[in-house]
């Protein structure tokens, strides 16, 4: 039997990929942070709702409204959450597809935070092109 926790993390993507970001949010803290590697045009540490609405318009805007995230599997316990996904989109003409993990960190039942690991970083840098 799946954890409740892999539901709410579903819904929440599924909330993401209508551009409901509020629905998103609503799986998360209200001090969530995103933390997103590397050299790329998103990188950094987003805050709270403002930071999520912050790459969430960089994302849109950095791929013409293109941007798709496709949920593969969802694993998650009272402590933990990953989702493995897959990320398409076109930039500057050319389409860029990669596969990605968010690791989250669990506190009272919400997301709290959550780390982006790129299968391939050099794919991920070069998929959203350099700051």
């Amino acid at each position: 039997m799946p954890h409740p926790l892999e539901t709410t993390i579903r819904d929440a993507y599924a909330a993401f990929g209508r551009g409901d970001l509020d629905g998103y949010l609503s799986a998360c803290t209200d001090d969530f942070i995103f933390n997103v590697p590397g050299k790329s045009a998103i990188s950094g540490v987003y805050r709270g709702k403002d930071g999520l609405y912050e790459i969430g318009r960089k994302a849109m805007e950095l791929t013409a409204g293109t941007f798709q995230e496709d949920v593969d599997d969802v694993l998650a316990n009272d402590r933990h959450g990953v989702v493995l996904t897959r990320h398409r989109f076109t930039r500057a003409a050319q389409p860029k597809d990669y596969w990605t993990v968010h690791l989250y960190r669990i506190r009272d039942g919400k997301l709290a935070e959550c780390w982006e690991h790129p299968r391939d970083q050099a794919v991920f840098d070069d998929a959203w092109g350099p700051r």
